[in-house]
């Protein structure tokens, strides 16, 4: 295949490897000379070129070439050979790639957010109901196009979402995976997950990765911790989606987002504000995965305090590429837009990588004033961005560039600011911020146009004493960034191992207490009990307090103690990445317990190419002395790695305790196996996932398979006694036995509650939740008396389910003629009047999602005008048993709550809403569903622009 590519366009080739080894070359360490390049040398195993690196590479050959690289391949080209089957295709031309502008609608008024709302659906539909046709997103397409999204138009496309969820039985309380890049379509199903009530799951989408298997491990970690039912993956990774499918029991369903569209909900469940809404997973610098619970009341408090501290005003726009599976980019670019109303001009994190000054074209084309990003973003835009592709772009409408996710670089921070002046940027419009999943997002902010603040203290004190003291010395100084203030609700404070809080400037562990805070790690007691005492909750870093400005000086976890003194790793770890043969930003510097001296050894593992003797022992004396240059002592081990060994989080940050104990336990081993040996481990590792969906599938089949057998051994002869038999009470007391019979020997376990409330003396109409097709059956068993079922029409034309359901004195009525309706409530009021108990469910029908439906007004009608009371019925457990679409039941336990009886207050239909209202109500609380809400065609958008 190379050899075809290179005959087909020879010229292109040559200069494209000429290009690809100048630019190895210069990615090599000092001294380091690279292997040739070949059409097939892999990017990252041959050539050590990371994300970051490929993106500089590949706008290197555009700018030499003339030519414009689809986006697609910033992401996906892995070697050479791809890059010129795109030259020789659609990359043939370069592209101006001027930003188009969407015209954004003038603020009106001051800012005015929907400060009542309990939840984010709440504030959605404040603002679809105020603002339909006002623009929520501004999409920025690979080739610089523009198209939006409304208010209107996403509330639209969640209730489509909405119901293609309740359509694969998805229940409020449920967790849903969100696997899609950004796009409308993440949007759609993100609000969409949320109006079903389930719980949504970020992410992050499929990557290149060198460790296949871990890739897929840490995946199926995360989906199996949050009990995932649903993943919505993009349309092209369903299939590549399987063997997650396969390794997760819980997992049920994998679809895309055009399986899910459909018609509109017309039902929706309401959360409340302590209802949880996401589960966000940290970034996984440790090995096993944690779900913050955060609720709809952490979310909005969150937003909310955020919001003040930064003076969020109508005429704001903020401008953001973060990644939506992100805290950062989900909560503060997102949600923070969606409850203030102000426009979020959008463009994916491939396009930031691939043409940084994109970011900042963005930002002076919609005059934004609110963006936000990690520190390398600041650094990446400081060196990466040609002047050329700045020309015209004014900055000065900036008043807000917050920085953090990562530790914040004091000398980044200058150089952003130095090197933008030029184009009107302000440098105190950079806010270093702190913050964590545990409290949301935000824990502190500097003050608006405050800019950076820094403190300079003793790097030796900092070890001898723990203490933040001010350099004396040039060669001493530790120069920090400060992360402001506790937001508004918020309280942090610093305590030492023993939870005394410790005075100004002395280090140690961030605690804090606040609104936002979660309650915990999603089904993980143990670790939920390890995060919080006495109100507070540990962040897990290290800082002081000075002048109440928040330093942060590290992790807890990645804290070295030797002899005494700590030690922080960043430090050493771009120090030693400096030196010549070591690759930059691939040093891990670990601590790990000494038995025999009862202190850390200080292990260095640094990732190099060099394979010659002479050149590593060069390397390690280079280690040696940097680790004495900062630390006073040596390392007590130095490993020297293959590239892409050190394991990192996706966000890029090196997971210290994970790469320590891979590193410990293949004795110093580190280089990823061939890939079709992780393939085999992978397809190994799935055979017992697979065995174990097989055992259970199997366990329920023969469940069910047993318990229809149960059900025609015991209704041949029930069948045979009621059928031609005129007495239906007779029948009805036969039928109820048989019913209490069958759920016996199914092992379904009933409670009946409040059957002393049935008076079989008083006529009374009863009305039943309907979430399963055993409902009828469980009513059959539970109330003692004889009454008459109302069922509709279609089950009187089966010759034997009609014939049974007549013999047991059941009565049928139209559903769809609007004239027979009528005429058939007329009977059921004179049977209501002549004595005749009947029951009703109100709800009509039933689906498989759970919720408790709105109640039609025929049985109540039926009630005000037999003036008979109403007893509701509540029924918890059925639809488990046998929900809607499933014909072999599951083995639960089933409830059944009588309920105090309603008197009808009049017999107009006034009086029949008012006793519908209050039997739903009474049902509501004691059947285990959650009353949905209806959505009236006033609130579902008829039109949305999305152009």
């Amino acid at each position: 295949m190379s050899d075809d590519l290179t005959s087909r366009s020879p010229a292109h080739a040559q200069r494209l490897l000429e290009i690809v080894g100048a630019f190895a070359a210069e990615m090599s360490p000092a001294g380091h000379k690279p292997r040739d390049v070949t059409l097939s040398s892999q990017f990252e195993r041959d050539l050590g070129l990371d994300s970051l690196a490929r993106a500089e590479l590949l706008t290197r050959i555009e700018d030499t070439l003339g030519v414009h690289f689809p986006l697609a391949s910033f992401g996906q080209a892995t070697t050479p050979a791809d890059l010129l089957r795109a030259l020789a295709g659609e990359a043939s031309g370069r592209s101006e790639g001027v930003i188009g502008t969407v015209e954004l609608p003038a603020p009106s008024g001051a800012l005015d957010p929907p400060i009542d709302a309990q939840t984010l659906i709440d504030a959605l539909q404040w603002h679809v109901s105020r603002r339909t046709e006002h623009t929520h997103i501004v999409f920025l397409d690979e080739d610089a196009s523009s198209h939006t999204m409304t208010y209107a138009g996403l509330y639209e496309a969640a209730l489509r979402v909405s119901h293609g969820l309740r359509r694969l039985g998805v229940n409020p309380g449920d967790t849903v995976a969100l696997m899609l890049p950004t796009g409308i379509d993440y949007f759609a199903c993100f609000a969409g997950i949320m109006l079903v009530g389930a719980i949504v799951v970020p992410v992050y989408p499929p990557v290149q990765s060198a460790r296949i298997d871990d890739h897929l491990r840490r995946h199926a970690a995360i989906l199996s911790d949050a009990r995932a039912r649903v993943m919505i993956v993009p349309s092209h990774a369903l299939g590549a989606s399987l063997l997650a499918k396969a390794r997760i029991p819980v997992l049920r369903e994998i679809v895309a987002m055009h399986q899910l569209m459909g018609e509109t909900d017309n039902e929706r469940y309401v959360p409340l504000a302590e209802d949880v809404a996401l589960l966000q997973y940290t970034s996984g610098s440790t090995g096993a995965p944690k779900g913050v619970v955060l609720t709809h009341a952490n979310l909005l408090a969150n937003i909310r305090a955020m919001g003040q501290t930064a003076r969020i005003e109508a005429h704001d726009v903020f401008a953001s590429w973060l990644p939506l599976y992100h805290d950062m980019g989900l909560i503060g670019a997102w949600f923070g837009p969606l409850y203030f109303g102000i426009p979020l001009i959008l463009m994916s994190p491939l396009t930031f990588l691939a043409r940084p000054a994109r970011w900042l074209q963005a930002i002076g084309r919609y005059h934004a004033t609110v963006t936000a990003a990690p520190n390398f973003a600041y650094e990446r835009c400081t060196r990466r961005i040609d002047d050329a592709d700045l020309e015209g772009v004014d900055l000065s409408s900036l008043r807000l560039a917050f920085c953090g996710a990562e530790p914040v670089s004091a000398s980044t921070m200058r150089a952003f600011a130095s090197r933008f002046a030029g184009h009107g940027f302000n440098e105190n419009a950079l806010n270093p911020v702190y913050g964590l999943a545990e409290n949301t997002l935000g824990l502190t902010f500097s003050e608006p146009g405050r800019g950076v603040r820094t403190d300079s203290i003793s790097r030796g004190r900092l070890a001898d004493s723990q203490r933040a003291a001010q350099a004396e010395s040039p060669d001493d100084v530790l120069e920090l960034v400060s992360c402001g203030h506790a937001l508004p609700g918020n309280q942090i404070r610093i305590v030492d191992a023993g939870g005394n809080e410790v005075s100004e400037r002395t280090i140690g562990r961030i605690e804090f207490r606040s609104p936002s805070a979660t309650g915990g790690y999603f089904q993980n007691p143990a670790l939920t009990a390890r995060l919080s005492h006495d109100g507070w909750l540990d962040t897990g870093d290290l800082g002081y307090m000075a002048d109440e400005d928040l330093f942060i000086t590290g992790r807890v976890k990645d804290l070295v103690i030797r002899a005494g003194r700590h030690f922080f790793p960043y430090e050493l770890e771009a120090a030693i990445g400096h030196l010549p043969h070591v690759r930059n930003g691939c040093v891990a510097v670990c601590g790990t317990p000494d038995v025999e001296t009862g202190t850390d050894r200080l292990i260095v593992i640094a990732e190099t190419r060099e394979t010659a003797p002479e050149e590593l022992a060069a390397i390690r004396t280079g280690i040696n002395e940097a680790s004495m240059a900062l630390l006073g002592a040596p390392p007590e081990e130095v490993a020297l790695v293959p590239p892409h060994s050190i394991l990192k989080t996706s966000s890029g940050k090196i997971r210290h305790a994970a790469t320590l104990d891979l590193y410990l336990r293949n004795r110093g081993n580190l280089l990823p196996r061939p890939a079709w040996l992780q393939w085999l481990d992978i397809g190994v590792n799935t055979v017992w996932p697979i065995a174990r969906r097989i055992r259970a599938a199997a366990t329920y089949a023969a469940y069910g398979a047993c318990c229809w057998l149960i059900v025609i051994l015991i209704a041949i002869p029930t069948t045979l006694m009621t059928l031609w038999h005129p007495d239906t009470g007779r029948n009805w007391t036969i039928a109820s036995r048989a019913a209490r019979l069958f759920l016996k020997l199914a092992g379904i376990r009933m409670t009946v509650r409040g059957a002393d409330r049935i008076d079989s003396a008083r006529p009374a109409i009863f009305v039943a939740n309907h979430a399963s097709y055993l409902d009828g059956l469980v009513l059959l068993a539970a109330i003692p008396m004889p009454i008459s079922m109302v069922a509709k029409r279609e089950l009187a034309d089966g010759w034997l389910m009609g014939s049974f359901l007549r013999a047991i004195g059941t009565r049928f009525v139209e559903r769809v003629d609007h004239q027979r309706m009528t005429e058939d409530e007329r009977e059921l009021v004179k049977h209501a009047m002549s004595g005749t108990s009947l029951l009703l469910f109100p709800e009509g029908t039933f689906v498989r999602s759970a919720g408790l439906r709105q109640f039609r007004l025929g049985a109540f009608v039926v009630a005000c005008a037999s003036h008979r009371p109403v007893v509701p019925v509540a029924i918890a457990g059925a639809r488990v048993v046998l929900p809607d679409g499933q014909w072999l039941p599951t083995r639960a336990d089933l409830t059944v709550t009588v309920l105090p009886a309603l008197q009808p207050t009049g017999e107009d239909i006034k009086a029949a809403a008012v006793l519908r209202d209050a039997a739903r109500d009474a049902i509501a609380g004691h059947c285990g569903e959650r009353a949905l809400s209806e959505i009236s065609p006033l609130d579902v958008p008829t039109r949305h622009a999305t152009i």
